[in-house]
């Protein structure tokens, strides 16, 4: 769901800039897309070890589910810095309901990220634990997209409009 642009006449809300920011440019969206591509490539993983049995798709997945979990995590520190101490987006429900699905989804990637790390052989765990915990992760993701989104594109979150 896109914003639409502003009618004649309709007032945006007024940013609220980001405090973990770099030159006034904000962290958290900056570092965000790493990790949700090493995750969702990771069901890409996860389909083509149970298509072909090969072990090296179970490899890549143990990485792709490490990278992501790792920046995750990293990723996350600086959305909490802003959720933490910039009163506008502590007011949002929004950015409440986006914080609990992403720690959600990244207590999944870890514990995914674990069970493959733990066994002799990353294809142990892989089915069908490993491959379900990845989609649920998924779909985790896509929830927290579309309410980072909505914290964009309708609270003006991190956005600089001059």
């Amino acid at each position: 769901m896109s914003a639409a642009p502003p009618s004649p006449g309709q007032v945006m809300p007024e940013p609220i800039r980001s405090r973990a920011a770099i030159a006034g440019h904000p962290l958290h969206p900056m570092l965000i897309h790493f990790p949700v591509a090493a995750l969702i490539g990771l069901v890409g993983t996860d389909g083509a070890w149970w298509w072909t049995q090969d072990p090296f798709w179970a490899r890549a997945g143990l990485w792709l589910a490490g990278v992501g979990a790792a920046g995750g995590w990293v990723a996350s520190m600086a959305g909490l810095i802003d959720l933490l101490t910039v009163r506008r987006i502590r007011r949002l429900v929004t950015a409440w309901g986006h914080a609990i699905v992403a720690v959600m989804m990244l207590s999944l990637a870890t514990l995914n990220w674990a069970l493959r790390w733990r066994a002799e052989d990353p294809a142990q765990w892989l089915w069908p634990w490993g491959a379900g915990i990845t989609l649920f992760t998924a779909g985790f993701i896509a929830l927290a997209a579309y309410l980072g989104g909505r914290l964009v594109y309708e609270k003006g979150v991190a956005v600089d409009m001059t």
